[in-house]
């Protein structure tokens, strides 16, 4: 599946929001994440390869903004259970693994 190119819009808006909210650094998202600051801004502009990275880092997000009390900006496109897409690799995603190299 792939988005639209509203949709590609919408979703890197969605995420600037959540990553202001959220409070964090790249750095220290990259940190928890186990990967580099270059992976997390390609994932935030939605210019990496793997499909499962934006999922990782939407539920990243929203577990951390609901954490520190506030309430994440809701994803249009990246919605609903993940493990409902057959083209997604869900275990990736329960692992909150991210793929390898900077895309």
């Amino acid at each position: 599946m792939s988005l639209t190119t509203q949709q590609v819009n919408d979703t890197i808006h969605e995420f600037q929001q959540n990553f202001i909210i959220s409070e964090l650094s790249v750095e220290q998202i990259a940190t928890e994440l186990q990967t580099s600051t270059e992976k997390i801004q390609h994932i935030l502009n939605l210019q990496q390869k793997s499909i499962e990275d934006p999922w990782i880092l939407k539920i990243f997000l929203e577990q951390h903004i609901s954490k520190i009390g506030k309430t994440p900006v809701a994803f249009t496109a990246l919605q609903g259970d993940y493990h409902q897409y057959w083209f997604l690799n869900t275990k990736k995603i329960d692992n909150m693994k991210l793929s390898k190299g900077d895309k």
